[in-house]
């Protein structure tokens, strides 16, 4: 099966702005645009009407390419070519002085500041690096200094508090807790696993489930039914054992990059602070105001004897178009719609994990 190209001309936009290291066409603004860096021929890929394209811009493309194309291998000639066909383009925009339109500066000027919070982004990070005390102190602080504790539990799902009732009346004369569960548990009924949860913290649970397994002794069930979202529990907390946190190197790479965000954030709060910095326009919108004269009109002043009809799309809670309404004249009334038995979906709280 051959593999479909990417029609590279639409791949990057910025990359037009960003990538073509080379000398200013004839004719441009030296004074107000500063000189690219020049290229010489033994530093380009190819030359096109005298232009140098830099290997720097095709090792650019390359990098872009691999992340765009997820992997899919484009053959270089394809990418030169790509990097030809933008630098003709870009000439003959320039023939066209379409480089001094008003359209074409203002869209310039935006990719630039773009550009401009990128790098500045970039500098600080490369600057104020995250070190390993750093990580070294919130892994003890958050994460080993976490002192949760992991709880293992059955439970028994029903459908309704009254059949909850009973099955905890049948534990009481002794019942098997997973074989009911097997037996009547509307999630243990094909999995054929008592109940069974497994170990976890109580944030992983919805709240009335997690305050009961919390509330619970170790080996004893809830004496009255338990009530979520999901329907009626019966819960049996097995065991509870404190959380082992993981080891610090299997952690480093999700704090390093959390530390970098709290610093960014940081600095970006910094120059806020030492900014002066004035809001022009409204942060909501404003209603408009009535005019005091329209209230002492008659509802129907100034309207005309024929009664405007307006059509309307009436549409359903997913905003899809389902009739269309006429405002203006007496409807008749929609059937009603036919009462259907809500059933919900028997779901596992485990499944509310975070």
């Amino acid at each position: 099966m051959k593999k479909a190209f990417i029609p590279l001309l639409v791949v990057s936009t910025a990359f037009l702005v960003t990538g073509c290291e080379q000398q200013q066409p004839a004719g441009t603004n030296q004074a107000a645009t500063p000189a690219a860096p020049v290229v010489s021929k033994d530093d380009a890929i190819a030359v096109v009407n005298g232009q140098f394209i830099s290997k720097a811009t095709l090792a650019n493309l390359e990098k872009e390419i691999a992340i765009r194309s997820q992997g899919q291998d484009i053959p270089k000639e394809k990418l030169v070519e790509e990097l030809v066909q933008r630098e003709l383009l870009i000439q003959d925009a320039v023939q066209k002085q379409l480089d001094k339109s008003p359209e074409v500066l203002a869209n310039i000027e935006d990719a630039k500041k773009s550009i401009l919070t990128q790098a500045d982004v970039q500098n600080f990070m490369k600057t104020n690096p995250v070190t390993d005390e750093e990580i070294k102190a919130e892994y003890d602080s958050k994460v080993a200094g976490n002192n949760a504790i992991e709880y293992k539990a059955r439970h028994i799902l029903v459908k309704t508090e009254d059949e909850a009732k009973k099955i905890i009346a049948e534990l009481d004369k002794g019942g098997d807790f997973a074989k009911i569960a097997n037996k009547q548990s509307l999630d243990a009924k094909e999995s054929q696993s008592g109940g069974d949860l497994g170990w976890f913290v109580a944030s992983q649970m919805v709240e009335p489930f997690s305050k009961a397994v919390v509330a619970l002794e170790k080996g004893k069930y809830t004496a009255a039914p338990v009530q979520t979202q999901f329907g009626w529990h019966v819960i049996l907390r097995e065991d509870s054992r404190q959380q082992t946190p993981p080891p610090l190197e299997s952690v480093k790479d999700q704090i390093s990059p959390m530390l970098q965000r709290k610093k960014l954030q940081t600095m970006l709060e910094n120059l806020r602070k030492q900014a002066k910095v004035e809001i022009l326009i409204p942060l909501t919108d404003e209603k408009p105001k009535a005019d005091p004269a329209d209230a002492a009109k008659p509802a129907d002043a100034g309207q005309p004897a024929t009664e405007e009809v307006v059509v309307e799309e009436a549409k359903d809670a997913s905003g899809n178009v389902v009739e269309e309404e006429v405002v203006g004249e007496e409807a008749a009334p929609a059937p009603a719609p036919e009462a259907t038995e809500a059933k919900p979906e028997p779901a596992k709280p485990a499944e509310d994990k975070k």
